[in-house]
């Protein structure tokens, strides 16, 4: 019987701690006016991360690349709890994720390190999924259509105002 292949990543969709911090975030956020941490956001990292990751030649695996895109946020929830930084609380909870999921101890230091950094300036040039997860988390926010733009604590120079992906 032929086997189906099923992309690691449909597989963090599915894992139950993915779920319970996903559904955390939501309600920490829905009444946040602001940018959310929700699936579209985390699909417009991963898919602007591959635009960039294909016009740059980096040569990415896919599967990386959607995976530290899906969990570079999963730790906004203790971050609210907690106020500890979500970049960081974030890795511990992509760690367990990932070997469910079947990711190599190579591809789960490479994508911790990713999440850890994705707030970092220092690694905004870099060629490699750090850099990648950093350029497309800023370039995924809208804000030249924000309807609450005006009431933004981010300085306007953070702010997209263009289009780029």
């Amino acid at each position: 019987m032929k086997q189906i292949y099923i992309p690691r990543y449909n597989l963090i969709l599915q894992h139950p701690l993915f779920h319970k911090h996903y559904k955390q975030i939501l309600l920490w956020e829905k009444n946040r006016h602001f940018c959310h941490h929700d699936i579209a956001h985390f699909l417009a990292v991963a898919r602007i991360a591959v635009i960039i990751n294909n016009k740059e030649h980096y040569h990415i695996d896919e599967e990386i690349i959607y995976a530290a895109a899906l969990l570079h946020d999963i730790g906004r929830c203790v971050q609210y709890e907690t106020e500890v930084d979500h970049s960081a609380a974030s890795v511990p909870i992509a760690r367990v994720i990932l070997m469910d999921c079947k990711f190599s101890v190579e591809e789960t230091s490479i994508i911790s390190n990713a999440i850890k950094s994705h707030r970092d300036p220092a690694v905004k040039a870099e060629q490699n999924l750090s850099g990648l997860i950093y350029r497309a988390d800023k370039m995924s926010r809208n804000c030249f259509c924000c309807m609450v733009s005006d009431q933004c604590n981010w300085p306007k120079e953070k702010r997209r105002s263009t289009l780029i992906y």
